[in-house]
């Protein structure tokens, strides 16, 4: 089968990034002696310097990691609301939404605490090795991909007369950062360097570990700290089209911790699939799965409709069961007799209805917000997982992926978001914004995903790893916000459902097969908008199932042939040790290395 390009494969190691410099720098650490948990560090902090449009270090990142010989686990780095930030003080603001950007929709920064975290318990390498590669492209400059432009250009007016520190790092003479040129961010590297100094100055002597934890301190207890409470006291202009402070504090960075917690499985047709809880929609994934009446006839008009309607689904109990405020009934969720029930409500044609279940006998609860959404149509946008970004500021961020495996059989999948340069003002003493993770919660109580004091607001992001008999065998995942556990199905099923490449799996065939999403449920990002019906599709899908997705009712838009999911993949076979990787091709800056 043509493919974009090879499956790699190979034997010492292999990683699939979204940015090309994160996958090379991610090898260099495996070149030098590192493992698969110091490569995905280092990957990280790249991530955070050229794509700053997707992440940065004060946003997110959920993973999913097995040690060799070890146990799956999830690595949470999804930071909880302020202590200060009630509903009550926000609906005193006039706010029935929170707000896409600013300061108010900031969790507690969660991203660096979580590397570090993994750095230290699975890593072999010093911190200053693993962050030499991100302090060099921020010092020395990196060649900007095409979309960092393109962002900032549509948040240029509010840069130049609002965040002007923003403008300071992303209009470099006063222009948005053009291809070929470099783009530095001098303020960034010296963030780390000034962390870098006083960790290994109040641990001098000490272990790599130790060094490690002094520099988690510095960041939630030092200059880091310092900064970032400054930032969010100070009054930015948000979506809400007015100026507000926010309640973050330097107690609530003093206290947060990254953790390790078990994954979400499910079995299905001889897989089990791991993923992070629901406060993530990672569970989504495994509903999707759940659903499905044994392995379908793949690539069938009936096989995309089918997986159209079983998202829908999903994605409704999402909406009304998933988040941290509250206990979500996963165990019903996931198990046969309320699949074969929820599976009996899918028919011929396009359903337009957000149908949530009832796990457990328990009835539903929608946010207010949400059955106002659902009794609105609006036109589908192609596209619509990419960041799109209003002058006024008002910003749908996107995500980077990383996943990498070593020769001795660590495998780790990591999902960093959050902290995008559209999303906050650049603090000027670090040189990258907050993060706008709260606009994900509600305003209203008594809801899964209400805003809550120290809750984690739910998150889109949903990293993803795959055992065969016990073993791991693949690591995978995509940016895309609220598409993402959408792609994945579509790459997971060719993936499982497809003959093998060069006898192992054909990770790149897999990515390059046509895509799509549906958007019959509310968004996650503010406005919170949904579109029932709406199913947006690449060309490359065909005339034939575009002609019949439609004849059975469903509100199909055709964009590009090329426009949907931006999937990383790696996988090792346990039998042989035959190492593979693949990236996407979409975008032209995803890429797998390895040997």
């Amino acid at each position: 089968m043509f493919t974009t390009r090879p499956t790699l494969q190979g034997t010492f190691g292999m990683v699939s990034t979204t940015h090309w410099l994160a996958s090379q720098s991610a090898m260099a650490v495996l070149e030098s002696g590192g493992n698969a948990f110091d490569a995905a560090v280092a990957a990280g902090f790249v991530l955070h310097v050229v794509e700053p449009h997707m992440n940065g270090p004060a946003g997110e990142v959920p993973a999913v990691f097995a040690p060799a010989g070890g146990p799956v686990q999830v690595l949470c780095g999804q930071g909880p609301a302020p202590r200060g930030a009630t509903i009550a003080h926000y609906t005193s603001l006039g706010l029935d939404l929170v707000p896409g950007t600013g300061p108010l929709a900031a969790a507690v920064p969660g991203a660096f605490d979580a590397w570090m975290l993994l750095l230290r318990d699975h890593g072999t390498k010093p911190l200053a090795d693993v962050l030499s590669y991100a302090i060099g492209y921020a010092e020395h400059g990196h060649a900007p991909v095409e979309a960092i432009g393109r962002t900032v250009a549509t948040v240029r007016k509010i840069f130049e007369t609002e965040w002007t520190s923003s403008a300071e790092v992303y209009l470099p003479g006063g222009r948005p950062p053009a291809p070929g040129t470099l783009l530095r961010n001098p303020a960034l590297a010296a963030t780390w360097r000034r962390l870098l100094t006083e960790a290994e100055a109040g641990t001098r002597g000490g272990s790599r570990e130790q060094c490690i934890d002094a520099a988690r301190r510095v960041w939630r207890e030092g200059f880091v700290a310092e900064e970032l409470v400054a930032a969010a006291a100070r009054p930015t202009l948000d979506t809400s089209g007015e100026r507000h402070t926010a309640p973050l504090t330097g107690d609530d960075l003093a206290d947060f911790r990254a953790g390790y917690e078990e994954p979400v499985r499910h079995d299905w047709n001889g897989w089990t699939v791991c993923k992070p809880g629901p406060w993530s929609q990672g569970p989504v994934l495994l509903q999707q799965l759940a659903l499905l009446d044994g392995p379908p006839d793949y690539g069938t008009p009936e096989y995309v409709h089918t997986l159209i309607e079983g998202s829908k689904l999903a994605m409704a109990d999402r909406e009304a069961w998933y988040g941290d405020a509250a206990d979500v009934p996963l165990k019903a969720l996931l198990s046969e007799g309320y699949n074969a029930a929820r599976r009996a409500l899918i028919g011929d044609l396009a359903s337009y209805t957000l149908r949530p279940g009832s796990p457990e006998g328990r009835s539903p609860h929608l946010a207010r917000h949400v059955v106002a959404a659902a009794e609105r149509t609006a036109p589908a946008a192609a596209g619509a997982g990419e960041p799109t970004v209003t002058v006024s500021g008002a910003t749908r961020g996107d995500t980077c992926h990383l996943d990498v495996v070593d020769r001795w059989g660590n495998m780790i999948s990591a999902t960093p978001s959050g902290g995008w340069l559209q999303s906050n003002p650049v603090v000027p003493g670090l040189g990258f914004p907050l993060g706008t993770r709260l606009q994900m919660a509600w305003l209203e109580p008594g809801l899964p995903g209400s805003l809550a004091p120290g809750r984690r607001p739910r998150t889109t992001l949903t990293p993803s790893l795959a055992l065969r008999d016990g073993e791991p065998v693949l690591a995978f995942g995509t940016p895309g916000g609220d598409q993402q556990d959408q792609w994945q199905l579509h790459f997971f099923l060719a993936v499982a459902l497809r003959p093998p490449v060069r006898g192992g799996l054909d990770l790149q065939g897999a990515i390059d097969a046509p895509n799509w999403h549906q958007e019959s449920f509310p968004g996650s990002f503010y406005p919170r908008t949904m579109s029932p019906g709406a199913v947006v599709v690449e060309r490359r899908m065909g005339e034939t199932a575009i002609g019949e997705l439609r004849r059975r009712g469903h509100r199909v838009t055709v964009g590009e042939p090329w426009s949907e999911g931006r999937l990383c993949a790696v996988a090792r076979d346990p039998r042989t040790g035959v190492l593979s990787a693949a990236a996407n091709p979409r975008g032209m800056q995803g890429y797998a290395v390895g040997r």
